[in-house]
């Protein structure tokens, strides 16, 4: 595809924003910047469950020659509107807002009522795969193919083993590349990725103790990753667009057995800190939890959870498509 295609692809995604839709671009961006914090959970599943995924991928793929060629003549207004930036601005505002949220109440969340909230982002990834049947057919076999190795992908990442990582500026570059890569992915979490490749707390604890200099590598590798990767995605969503939505419904689907609510801690990691972080779990049936667990299964509220989730993302879809 060429980059003068790709640029046209970005145009037809660009929005007019008003206020309204502005601050609910803002709260989508919370979302994602929620879900991206918080190892088993993507920020790409929220763009697709708010139906922003290919307005972000398209307009990531603006930022190109074009635009800096535009910026260098001084031409700013330009430049501004081919890279679609209002809606970036406001979507990377709203995720840096839901990374500071993060630190305190979804984390909360996690550690208090982690079956419920795991329910609810079930509902909410049920509802996105019954909105984006409509975008590939299940009557061809390349689809299902394509649907049953989203599926395959998600769940065996689970299963891969944490790396003992020599933290070198290389590595710290890299990592951010991959981990970008992950998170723009539906079904796949970035953090979790970080948490594989050894870096996910030796990252946390540079923001938090603002070392300016890991930080500065690790967001270059993320930015490397994620305007090179944006256009493998913005290729594939427009050459091959059934495959492509086949592949993110089937890592939806997958993102499930991530997500799943009754779990039992079976491999620990232990951080710097002396603390142990859960690595790996097996998946419970609710009715065995208790048994195994001695954790209250919280049946009733998981479940309507996952009714709130579901709902949740009918009711954003109506509202974004409101005029």
């Amino acid at each position: 595809m060429s980059k003068q295609s790709i640029a046209d692809d970005a145009a037809s995604t660009t929005v007019v924003l008003s206020r309204r839709n502005g601050f609910i671009l803002y709260l989508k961006g919370i979302a994602i910047g929620l879900g991206d914090s918080v190892p088993g959970i993507s920020g790409g599943t929220i763009a697709v469950v708010t139906n922003i995924y290919e307005t972000f991928i398209h307009s990531l793929c603006s930022i190109d020659s074009s635009a800096f060629k535009m910026l260098f003549r001084g031409d700013l207004l330009q430049a501004w509107q081919h890279i679609n930036g209002k809606f970036l601005l406001i979507l990377g505002m709203g995720a840096i807002s839901g990374l500071l949220i993060s630190a305190n109440t979804v984390l909360f969340f996690l550690e208090n009522y982690f079956e419920p909230l795991m329910a609810f982002f079930i509902g909410l990834v049920l509802a996105s795969t019954v909105l984006l049947k409509s975008e590939f057919s299940f009557g061809t076999w390349q689809n299902f193919v394509a649907l049953f190795l989203g599926i395959t992908v998600t769940i065996s990442i689970s299963f891969i083993g944490r790396t003992d990582a020599n933290l070198t500026f290389f590595y710290i570059f890299s990592s951010g590349a991959i981990a970008i890569c992950a998170m723009v992915l539906p079904g796949l979490s970035g953090a979790f990725v970080l948490i594989l490749l050894g870096v996910y707390e030796f990252i946390l604890r540079a923001l938090t103790d603002f070392d300016i200099a890991y930080i500065a590598v690790f967001v270059t590798g993320c930015g490397v990753g994620l305007l090179s990767f944006s256009r493998v995605l913005s290729w594939m969503l427009n050459r091959y667009r059934q495959l492509s939505y086949a592949f993110i419904v089937g890592m939806l689907l997958g993102s499930v057995y991530l997500l799943w609510p009754w779990q039992k801690v079976s491999q620990y990691y232990t951080g710097s800190d002396g603390e142990q972080h859960v690595l790996q779990s097996s998946k419970l049936l609710p009715l065995n939890y208790t048994e195994q667990t001695g954790n209250d299964a919280l049946l009733i509220v998981s479940l309507l959870s996952v009714i709130a989730g579901f709902y949740l993302v009918i009711g954003l879809r109506r509202l974004s498509s409101r005029k």
